[in-house]
């Protein structure tokens, strides 16, 4: 029997561009895949590659994408709030006030970024809906109504991915079927468990997560606010990939999740992750459904940094 290959996707920012490399190497290698699920930067990634069925085609859209200059005021801006490690920047006035400014912004609106800007980044997305897609897809968001995981497998995948990477706080909240959405990865940073539930008898993930053991000054409460995101979102990733038979672990962790401007290098970095674990694929895409069913109870599995 065929196996049926199921391919989760983490969130990361600007870290998940790797997971082109991946799937560059997968499509090459012509490793068969029955459906994808992508989680923030692992939504917009998954469900390009379902409708266009080339990861070169998608690594060409997320390429014109970003070169809108308004990507790069949205790193700038970024960098101001979240790069709070460079003091000598914070200590010009007009970079201070900058940032101030900007946290104000914050606070009396629901989102950094207006709907505008967002529809701007977002406005070269298909509407297909999801169910039409050669693979299965699956976006995975988290309402902020009921606090629960929300499986987006139907409907339009623009608003999808829309929801799926709408980061608290950067992105407005998205409204689909009564529910008020954000960023998957604030309930699930690597949708393993989803591609149980559509059939995939193999599943293999691929963390873009941050290293925990990466530590920056924690001299302030913005420090200490990210920091502690950092460290609930690494043992939430842990405990989700515990469900992967393999598990993918490009070496991104020094990339800022807001800069998206070394695309080929973060891809580059994708392949080579992706081609180290090739061997260990092949295996697993051999191995009987009751070995694999073994290995899962004792929670055995490949990893790859």
């Amino acid at each position: 029997m065929k196996a049926k290959v199921g391919l989760a996707l983490g969130g990361g920012g600007a870290r998940g561009l790797a997971h082109i490399g991946v799937l560059k190497v997968f499509e090459r290698e012509k490793i068969p895949l029955s459906c994808i699920a992508g989680s923030s930067i692992g939504a917009i990634i998954g469900g390009l590659y379902a409708f266009m069925q080339s990861a070169g085609a998608v690594e060409d859209f997320v390429n014109h994408s970003i070169k809108q200059p308004l990507f790069d005021d949205i790193y700038e801006r970024s960098s101001h709030l979240f790069d709070d490690l460079n003091h000598e920047r914070r200590e010009h006035f007009f970079t201070y006030l900058k940032t101030r400014l900007s946290l104000l912004k914050v606070i009396n609106h629901n989102a950094f970024l207006d709907a505008e800007t967002v529809d701007e980044i977002f406005k070269s997305l298909t509407d297909t809906p999801i169910e039409d897609l050669p693979v299965r897809f699956s976006a995975i968001a988290t309402d902020l109504l009921s606090g629960q995981e929300i499986v987006i497998d139907k409907g339009s995948l623009k608003k999808a991915i829309m929801a799926s990477s709408a980061i608290p706080a950067i992105f407005p909240p998205v409204r689909i079927d009564g529910h008020l959405l954000v960023d998957g990865s604030t309930s699930d940073s690597v949708p393993v468990h989803v591609l149980k539930d559509r059939g995939a008898d193999r599943i293999i993930a691929v963390n873009v997560s941050k290293c925990v053991r990466k530590i920056g000054p924690i001299s302030n409460a913005l420090h200490i606010l990210y920091r502690s995101d950092e460290i609930a979102t690494y043992h939430l990733t842990q405990e989700r990939l515990a469900g992967a038979d393999l598990v993918i672990r490009p070496n991104v962790g020094r990339i800022l999740w807001y800069d998206f401007r070394n695309v080929k290098e973060i891809v580059a970095l994708g392949e080579t992750a992706a081609e180290k674990a090739l061997p260990e694929i092949e295996k697993l895409l051999k191995m009987d459904i009751s070995e694999i069913v073994g290995r899962r109870l004792f929670h055995k599995k490949i990893s790859f940094d």
